[in-house]
């Protein structure tokens, strides 16, 4: 009988990262690997259909949402900022808008100039193609045998098509694929959504892609679900294994070769620092030994901080609340369930723009998202009626905030500080990207959709008005990174390779080791880190997989 506590890999964290490398690693036969995942199975209806996320996000009961708090933010007026996290094998992919989107080439570009050999836009990309399996067919950037599944939207709504025409009216250009290392322009996004025949209109959340499909039939992967990580077990300056909480009693389960942090930018942190690996002031405060000091870890968290404008409108073929939509809504199921074609099936972020607020840019430098609703603080304030609402963000903040221990219980929540607008920088391009915003919302292709505008956003408001809507109002848009970086300077956690700076034995692998966000969402990018985190591991040269 084979030993169940004893495996050549621990992974910690079955999210977008988690699952791509338990089951990248576990090709090979003769490699075991246990993956602990504090969540479920991540398969229920609410993460299956696309729309179901409005029942998650909010994290009303945490149905797979960790439904973190922020630290009193100075620069939103002192409001604490909402996190919701994704709480199940696919973590955020799981609940996300399921947008593909990968960022610009000079992001990663920037991450190679910073000593992350190995890491440039050229060398990223066969991994990007490796994991996707794009509706539209195999290209120079794209991908069409990967486990991934990328979709152009089932059924957007014409208030979304409407949206690009209007940025369009406002001299901005319509671009097709947001994917190719140039995102400028606008249109609609591409989702991570089924496209064959079996599951069309379903989430591919990671753990659907990557996990699912051959979590029963490997006999060399171990999942434990409901398996909250509580500490790294260490000798010496080595990590041998993981001990986990499962309901009330605890286990531990060792790793021969490597444990492998996929926690993402809050939990890897998190269970760094509650294993004696950090900041040794910060953690000896609340009676952890130090096994490692490494002043990068929890800091340098960064994170797209995000305004709303909002409209009411009389169009009631969106997302809202009322007679008509409701009595549609049943049609839309039921069309969506023979189908997937049908308003189920919406990532509600349809729309999409990568803009410059100035034309002398070399990049966008902010984000918009088009909804089909009208979203008032992640979905937990409703109002009556339909309508729509546009998101924008600063894509590149200067702002660094930290992840820190605020108990040495390794269930309570973890410290969580993005210090957001805390470089005015951050502000002034959040403010010249909603004036463009609301531009293109005014614009006439829009007419028709525009009924009343919200939260007290009007003509000719001074830069001083702006500030005070966004301070009141602003939020992230799920984009945290950065906090065990990669690099090779005294603030790295990590090297190219992605191993813990002076420990054997341990990796972290997930949207923490980004030196600097990217451009764009996240959940793509972090795919790719772990499709490349495998291929290290297993020892296949890069050079291997571009020739593919």
């Amino acid at each position: 009988m084979p030993d169940k506590t004893a495996f050549d890999y621990v992974i910690v964290g079955g999210g977008s990262a988690g699952s791509t490398l338990a089951a990248r690693l576990t090709e090979d036969p003769s490699v075991s690997v246990c993956l602990l995942e504090a969540g479920g199975n991540g398969d229920h209806i609410l993460i299956r259909a696309p729309a179901g996320t409005v029942a998650i996000l909010p994290g009303y009961g945490k149905i797979s949402n960790w439904a973190y708090e922020t630290v009193p933010q100075p620069g939103l007026n002192g409001r604490r900022g909402y996190q919701p996290r994704g709480k199940a094998l696919g973590g955020s992919s799981a609940i996300n808008a399921m947008l593909y989107v990968r960022g610009h080439k000079t992001d990663y570009d920037g991450w190679a100039d910073l000593g992350c050999d190995g890491w440039s836009w050229n060398e990223c990309l066969p991994y990007f193609k490796r994991a996707e399996n794009n509706v539209d067919g195999a290209g120079d950037f794209h991908g069409a045998s990967g486990p991934l599944h990328v979709s152009n939207q089932k059924a957007p709504r014409p208030m979304s098509r409407a949206f690009v025409k209007a940025a369009t009216e406002c001299q901005h250009r319509e671009i097709e694929d947001f994917n190719t290392g140039d995102n400028e322009g606008v249109g609609l996004y591409q989702v991570t959504q089924f496209h064959d025949e079996a599951r069309n209109g379903e989430r591919c959340s990671a753990a659907a892609a990557y996990l699912h499909p051959i979590q029963k039939s490997r006999k060399n992967l171990t999942i434990i679900t409901g398996a909250h990580a509580t500490k790294i077990l260490t000798e010496g300056k080595r990590a041998t294994g993981v001990a986990y909480r499962k309901g009330r009693t605890d286990h531990q389960v060792k790793a021969h070769r490597e444990v492998l942090l996929c926690g993402g930018a809050f939990n890897s942190p998190q269970l760094l620092q509650l294993s004696g690996i950090g900041v040794a002031e910060d953690i000896q405060r609340h009676g952890i030994n130090v096994v490692h000091e490494l002043p990068g870890v929890g800091k340098n968290l960064q994170d797209h901080l995000d305004f709303i404008l909002a409209y009411t409108s009389k169009d009631t073929d969106n997302f809202g609340i009322g007679l008509a939509g409701t009595i549609g809504l049943t049609k839309h199921i039921l069309k969506w369930r023979k189908h997937g074609n049908s308003m189920i099936a919406t990532p509600f972020a349809e729309g999409a723009g990568f803009l410059k607020t100035d034309p002398a840019l070399d990049r966008p430098d902010i984000q918009l998202h088009f909804v089909i609703s009208i979203v008032d603080d992640h979905a937990r304030k409703l109002h009556m009626g339909y309508g729509f609402s546009c998101h924008v963000c600063a894509l590149r903040p200067h702002s660094r905030g930290e992840v820190f221990l605020e108990s040495g219980d390794p269930m309570a929540a973890p410290g969580i500080d993005p210090q957001f607008l805390t470089d005015p920088r951050d502000l002034e391009t959040t403010i010249r990207g909603a004036k463009m915003t609301r531009e293109i919302l005014q614009a006439p292709a829009m007419k028709q959709y525009r009924h009343k505008e919200l939260f007290g956003v009007k003509d000719g408001m001074s830069d001083a008005e702006w500030e005070s809507h966004i301070r009141a109002r602003a939020d992230t848009i799920y984009h945290p990174v950065g906090t065990c970086k990669m690099g090779v300077d005294d603030m790295a956690v990590v090297d190219p390779e992605l191993k813990v700076h002076g420990m054997e034995g341990l990796r972290v692998i997930d949207a923490s080791v980004m030196p600097t966000l990217i451009g764009g969402n996240t959940n793509a990018p972090t795919i790719m880190i772990a499709e490349r985190a495998a291929d290290m591991i297993r020892g296949i040269k890069p050079a291997a997989i571009a020739a593919e």
